[in-house]
């Protein structure tokens, strides 16, 4: 029914590597998500009036706040799908997480807000009237929830959406919500306990829970998390393709927003290859992922001396030296200065952010273990920390 529904109301639905179509499908989305918990919220706000039942009222109410999610989501998407200017030259789509923040930020308030209403029912509970149209209309309730979880997450995978991945999971927390007040509604008609205050209190919490975590996801892209492993290793192998390539480091990646991604990397060549060969071919990996994998790609050349044997056995040592310190420490940009006395051995050593040595600690240990083997040799070592995580071995 989805690919139904999108390909009747979104033009070029197929080719969602546009951002005009990754956005048409977020505002699509959003409108669904509106016009569904509105319906939702009218039926049950009648339905929890009418029977004097708080935690049907409190998933009225959640209806309500996830409508409003899905108009600040619609915003986001629009404002997100703005090209990009003198002023915002990376574009606008941040403005998809900002959307998503502002949902979260709701839906918290008002689970506190619901959680006071619920434990004031529990202090002075009153009868609650149930009726089969009551439970028919839960039950519609979780029908049409569990038909918006699928549809945004089948959205929201298509696209690579996090708003709408959380929204699908915001619905099926509402199948969960929903099917407890129906239960408490049915316990509460056959028996003598009242548990209409204690589940909206349910309700209430599990509201609080989602925004609180739906906070968290939104807040991590902001600040700049680290990138996908898959990722890493995607941009890793397909660099390492192309002719030429010895190996890469020093990989960044920056997130401006889903489709907005910009990175830098350093690619090691032969310094003995010829200059305007080797130029070309970063040209042409950079042209490549621009393209094919719309990722905004800088490349910085790094001349490695291939033709002498002893920088090329040294560096493959000294790889496998560090490794058994730490497996996720690697090396790079080695130099070997002669001296009369000693010989400066030069390079860089790349560990993850707060690693567990620290510099100074790190660089002493190093040093041992290479005089160990090479006594007149002395180490000058920089230490780089990783913006990613490191690529899988081949």
């Amino acid at each position: 029914m989805t690919d139904i529904l999108t390909k009747i109301f979104i033009k070029d639905s197929e080719n969602i590597s546009e951002p005009k179509v990754r956005t048409a499908y977020g505002k699509f989305a959003g409108g669904v998500g509106i016009f569904c918990n509105l319906m939702l919220f009218t039926f049950k706000f009648i339905v929890g009036t009418l029977s004097g039942s708080m935690s049907i009222t409190a998933d009225a109410v959640n209806n309500l706040s996830d409508a409003s999610s899905s108009i600040i989501s619609l915003l986001g998407f629009r404002l997100a799908g703005k090209p990009a200017d003198s002023e915002h030259p990376y574009g606008h789509a941040r403005y998809e997480y900002l959307s998503g923040l502002a949902v979260a930020v709701i839906i918290l308030i008002i689970g506190f807000e619901l959680g006071r209403s619920s434990l004031d029912k529990i202090l002075h509970p009153s009868a609650v009237e149930f009726s089969w149209i009551t439970a028919v209309v839960l039950v519609a309730s979780i029908a049409v929830k569990l038909w918006m979880a699928l549809f945004n997450t089948k959205i929201g995978k298509k696209i690579s959406s996090q708003t709408l991945i959380a929204t699908a999971a915001d619905s099926r927390n509402d199948v969960i919500t929903t099917s407890a007040v129906l239960v408490a509604a049915v316990i509460s008609r056959f028996t003598d306990l009242e548990l209409d205050g204690w589940m909206g209190l349910f309700v209430a919490a599990f509201i609080i829970y989602s925004g609180i975590e739906l906070i968290r996801d939104t807040i991590d892209p902001l600040l700049g998390t680290s990138p996908d492993p898959e990722l890493v290793t995607y941009i890793h192998n397909k660099i390492m393709t192309y002719p030429g390539v010895l190996g890469t480091h020093d990989l960044m990646i920056h997130d401006y927003g889903p489709g907005r991604q910009f990175a830098s990397v350093h690619v090691e060549m032969a310094a003995e290859a010829d200059v305007l060969e080797s130029h070309d071919t970063i040209d042409n990996i950079e042209y490549d992922f621009k393209t094919n994998d719309k990722l905004h790609l800088i490349i910085h050349y790094d001349p490695i001396v291939t033709s002498d044997e002893t920088i090329g056995n040294m560096r493959k040592w000294l790889g496998e030296l560090v490794k058994k310190i730490d497996p996720v420490i690697t090396v790079h940009d080695l130099r070997m200065v002669p001296g009369t006395t000693h010989q400066n051995l030069i390079f860089d050593c790349v560990v993850p952010q707060n690693y567990k040595m620290s510099d100074s600690q790190l660089k002493t240990t190093i040093s041992a273990m290479v005089r160990a083997e090479y006594p007149d040799y002395f180490c000058v070592i920089t230490i780089d920390k990783s913006y990613v995580a490191a690529p899988a071995e081949d």
